[in-house]
């Protein structure tokens, strides 16, 4: 029996654009769900956002046991040393080359001609295989390459070092019978294909994406590309139906959990919703605290410092000492502390910063036959700036208002409210956390106004971000 590999790329091509931007969590859960279904590996795009794609590789390659992990390696030698650095931890990483074949794309994508091409397979490849033996090679456009060319290339690829190679058809021009042409030509001229495992990436543009995967797999290659969900590629589930129902007859096998493939589709696909991550601040889902952790009084400051750390702050010497201070007169009169306790303590005594942002009103509208509207104003150096949003409730309405006015999304890590007094005019406490690259930053808002409290809290956590990247 013949094993055909199946790559999953969801993360890698939701990753290239902004505007289908996941949240870390959703990241994390997808790799997680993959790497139960047994894909063979999960692929991951090149880092764009320093710290916090960093950050979420390396979440990612501590979660995925089975899969193998590959990360695109950019197109220059320290992108690649970079792209190592943030998932070496995994228990089986590997390093993805990318790069154009066709003379267009050559030219738009890295400005070079055919032979300094050569040169720069040579070189990222060859950097590539110094990390670990786990290398792929992907011939982008390959369809449209001029056949010396594309050639050159996979040669030049397999000679320094690439263990797999793959051929994209990115434009989606092959009919099935092309398709299974196409890579018995590869195999016929470049001799050295036969030492490596070979792969195909289809485009589904004339909606026989499969239908060229079996012919691909037909003609010798031994991996296909997939998504989990609709990308213009084949999907994991129809890739999978062809397996099961011809692959004995054909003496071929895949490693697919397809028992449970067709529930974590419809999981994921709802995840993916681009709807949803062009929307709410609230995308990623708020959760109710981190696991519950328990400090006393008798804990020193290295004990309170590592829960801090494990909460995901990464707090200077002196905030640790603050915090620590602030945990003690806590302590001193509970018998314990909770982590939602030491969150709190966290946001309202570490990196105390001046206001860049203030806020001078709102306004906020809603009803149960009407949608939720807020109008805030916020002054940053003396100016006056106002945003106007609606949102599905009142206070996702005020978060997308303050996102309005200062142009940029941070990512809603955690957002908690309790009261913190008793009767009709009770105080409502606010705690949010943002997350920027890949960092945690916490704000604290207390009001009788439970809207108002959390919108003190977010431009609390809004101004810690502002004043550290000044």
């Amino acid at each position: 029996m013949k094993t055909v590999n199946i790559s999953d790329i969801t993360l890698r091509e939701i990753g290239r654009s902004r505007a289908n931007a996941l949240s870390f969590k959703e990241r994390v859960e997808i790799a997680r769900t993959l790497d139960r279904l047994q894909v063979d590996a999960v692929e991951l795009p090149a880092i764009k956002d320093g710290k916090a794609d960093v950050l979420s590789n390396k979440t990612i390659a501590s979660v995925v046991s089975y899969a193998r992990l590959t990360a695109a390696a950019g197109l220059t030698e320290d992108e690649v040393d970079q792209a190592w650095e943030s998932i070496k931890g995994a228990s089986r990483p590997a390093l993805h080359i990318l790069l154009p074949a066709s003379p267009v794309q050559m030219e738009y994508v890295c400005h070079k001609k055919a032979p300094a091409m050569l040169e720069l397979v040579k070189a990222l490849v060859g950097r590539a295989r110094y990390h670990t033996e786990r290398v792929e090679f992907s011939a982008v456009d390959a369809t449209r390459a001029e056949p010396a060319v594309l050639y050159a290339l996979l040669s030049a690829a397999v000679e320094a070092g690439a263990g797999t190679v793959t051929l994209c058809d990115s434009a989606g021009i092959m009919t099935p019978a092309e398709c299974g042409d196409f890579i018995r030509a590869a195999l016929e001229n470049v001799p050295a294909l036969s030492k490596v495992r070979l792969g195909v990436e289809l485009n589904d543009g004339l909606q026989m994406a499969v239908a060229c995967a079996a012919a691909a797999v037909d003609a010798g290659a031994e991996l296909v590309k997939t998504a989990i969900t609709p990308l213009d590629i084949p999907t994991t589930e129809g890739f999978a139906a062809y397996m099961a129902a011809r692959g004995e007859g054909k003496g071929l096998r895949c490693g697919l959990r397809t028992t449970e493939l067709g529930r974590a589709a419809v999981q994921l696909q709802w995840l993916l919703q681009t709807e949803r991550s062009s929307g709410s601040p609230f995308d990623s889902g708020v959760s109710d605290g981190a696991p519950t952790i328990c400090l006393t009084g008798g804990d020193d400051i290295a004990e309170v410092v590592k829960v801090v750390r494990h909460l995901g702050y990464d707090l200077s010497e002196e905030d640790n000492a603050k915090v620590y201070e602030a945990f003690q007169r806590i302590a001193a009169q509970k018998h314990f502390v909770s982590t939602r306790e030491l969150d709190a303590i966290i946001a309202s005594t570490a990196m105390q910063v001046p206001s860049v942002y203030r806020i001078v009103n709102y306004v906020i509208t809603c009803g149960n036959n009407t949608a939720a509207m807020a109008s805030l104003t916020l002054e940053k150096d003396g100016e006056k700036q106002t945003g106007v949003c609606m949102g599905d409730g009142p206070i996702d309405a005020a978060f997308l208002a303050i996102e309005q006015i200062i142009g940029h999304h941070y990512e809603l890590a955690d957002y908690q409210i309790q009261t913190v007094t008793e009767g009709r005019e009770a105080m409502g406490s606010a705690l949010v956390k943002l997350r920027s690259d890949g960092k945690l930053y916490s704000g604290n808002g207390i009001s009788t106004d439970v809207i108002g409290s959390s919108i003190r809290a977010y431009i609390s956590a809004l101004n810690k971000i502002v004043y550290e990247q000044a």
